[in-house]
């Protein structure tokens, strides 16, 4: 990376971070937003979860896009565009989708509604592969995993702020009990107004702002290989949003095609390890079990960390959760995103130099404090906190968890996993309080997964370590799968178990998700012992 290291760049880091803060923000407050779309518009719960398809599935096709023209002109054009540049663009797309959005709900047509989230979602697609590289290129390279800690840690943050913000310009105050059938759309107008003002005023000061010129000399290394897979898996992203008129055309439950999407995912990332393994030759950073494993890892996490918050609104409204209305819900998604920042800051002592006794003293007392901000925040906007008491017992298991883990990232890994397996498993067989706290647990188990899946992906890959980190990016495809997977289940379940909704029973769906991340851990391990790397020393932060 060429810069000036004379210079410190500490205000050009506080100027890239802010756009971190909006990815958390939007992301989390889908979560509040989709039950209001699927009041509003009279959506099956398959079809709400649509908007985390489009969503998540514009950083896939927006990174798939990006990695096709460089393969094919040979030429890093994030690279050439230069880091600025690539944010500066991606917030005006950004920008343009969040106006395309007024339009979009006046029509009353949800599909354009899910075009316009996909519109945004592109852009930050390209603000997040110009920001990364961007962060670490900010100083030596010995602390540029300390620089995105601090940046994820500002993402937590948006994602905290983001359901309680939404809720209160849909829904008014707490006390409001305003139900979504009665929501203005002035106020739906409102909220994407401000966001198209923020990030036209964000990317006009990127735009005047002295950030560096951060370039790269690294050569595109050609994988054709690689190609087929990502167009197969392009192809399962594509049947999942044709399923319901598929269906209907040739009369076969659309869940199949659901089904058959994840399965063709699924089976296309296995093959590839066995087809890698005849012939290493073309198939560039895909040549490395390690790699594939940490690919459908990656998926499989962030749809499982998805899934269970996009998912939460429509259980909170049953009734043996609660009956909660929608003005009601915006505090149980902020605790579950708050829960991935309470992890975060625990898992980021690890990054600082301190002594035994003092990181000890650390992991117990940050996630509680970091838990009395969760408080604070939606105790400001009038919300009764007393009934969130309870998950310090949730906190306090997870606080036990990282005792276990040790800062590593296989042995951390396997415990989060077994623990999330196990929280899940509590939320299916109870219901209420324990059982919604239980499945809120899933953000605590879910907090500090991405650095150890990532680090565990990419070790061994040598000049491929780039190219390897491009394709986990491109798995951010599991927020676009799994979520409307979830919403089949719910709607094809409810008389699975007597007793219990269909949408309860679907959380079945993240306890799989966990057993997965579980057995990759022990999985990679293996591999990368015959391969005779030892991960003993490598130790695990906070992370995306």
């Amino acid at each position: 990376m060429e810069q000036n290291n004379a210079k410190s760049y500490s205000s050009a880091l506080y100027t890239l971070i802010t756009v971190f803060f909006f990815w958390g923000f939007l992301a989390a407050s889908n979560g509040v937003f989709i039950p209001f779309c699927k009041e509003h518009f009279h959506l099956t719960q398959f079809e709400s979860q649509l908007i985390d398809f489009t969503f998540y599935g514009g950083y896939f096709i927006g990174s798939l896009i990006l990695y096709f023209a460089s393969s094919i002109s040979k030429v890093d054009i994030m690279n050439k565009m230069g880091y600025k540049n690539g944010i500066i663009l991606g917030l005006v797309v950004s920008a343009v989708g969040a106006l395309g959005m007024v339009p979009a709900i006046a029509s009353g047509s949800f599909g354009l509604i899910l075009t316009v989230f996909f519109i945004i979602a592109v852009g930050f697609s390209l603000q997040q592969t110009a920001a990364n590289p961007f962060v670490v290129a900010l100083g030596p390279p010995e602390t540029g995993s300390n620089r995105l800690n601090f940046a994820g840690s500002i993402n937590n943050i948006g994602g905290l702020l983001g359901p309680v913000v939404v809720g209160i310009i849909l829904f008014g105050s707490a006390a409001a009990k305003i139900e979504a059938k009665d929501v203005q759309i002035s106020s739906v107008n409102n909220l994407y107004y401000m966001l198209a003002g923020l990030f036209i005023a964000v990317a006009i000061f990127f735009w005047f702002s002295n950030l560096p010129k951060v370039t790269s000399d690294e050569k595109i290394e050609p994988s054709p290989k690689a190609n087929t897979p990502l167009l197969i898996m392009f192809l399962a992203f594509c049947l999942i949003l044709a399923a319901d008129p598929i269906s209907k055309a040739i009369h076969i439950p659309s869940q199949y095609f659901v089904y058959a999407s994840l399965a063709i995912i699924v089976l296309t990332l296995v093959g590839t390890i066995f087809a890698a393994k005849q012939s290493k030759e073309g198939w560039g950073a895909m040549q490395y079990p390690q790699l594939i494993l940490g690919m459908l890892a990656i998926f499989t996490y962030v749809g499982t960390e998805v899934t269970i918050q996009s998912n939460m609104g429509s259980l909170l409204k049953t009734p043996e959760f609660g009956s909660f209305k929608e003005s009601d819900i915006a505090p149980y998604i902020s605790l579950y995103w708050g829960s991935l920042m309470i992890g975060r800051f625990a898992g980021a002592i690890g990054a600082f130099n301190l002594s035994k006794t003092v990181k000890y003293v650390l992991t117990i007392l940050i996630p509680f404090i970091a838990f009395g901000i969760v408080l604070l925040v939606n105790a400001a906007t009038g919300v009764n906190v007393s009934n969130l008491y309870g998950y310090a017992a949730c906190v306090a298991i997870l606080i036990v968890a990282f005792f276990i883990g040790q800062q590593k990232p296989t042995r951390t890994l396997s415990v989060l996993g077994l623990l999330g397996v196990a929280f899940m498993l509590v939320g299916l067989f109870t219901t209420g309080k324990v059982a919604t706290f239980s499945f809120i647990s899933g953000g605590l188990c879910c907090s500090i997964m991405w650095p150890s899946i990532f680090s565990l992906a990419i070790t061994g890959l040598g000049k491929y370590t780039s190219q390897g980190s491009a394709f986990l990016i491109m798995m951010i495809l599991g927020g676009s799968i799994i979520p409307p997977l979830q919403g089949k289940v719910a709607d094809g379940a409810g008389n699975v178990i007597p007793g219990m909704s269909g949408i309860h029973f679907s959380y079945i769906v993240p306890v799989l998700g966990f057993a997965y991340l579980a057995y990759f851990a022990w999985k990679v391990s293996r591999e990368l012992r015959s391969q005779g790397i030892d991960l003993d020393h490598v130790e695990v932060a906070a992370g995306h």
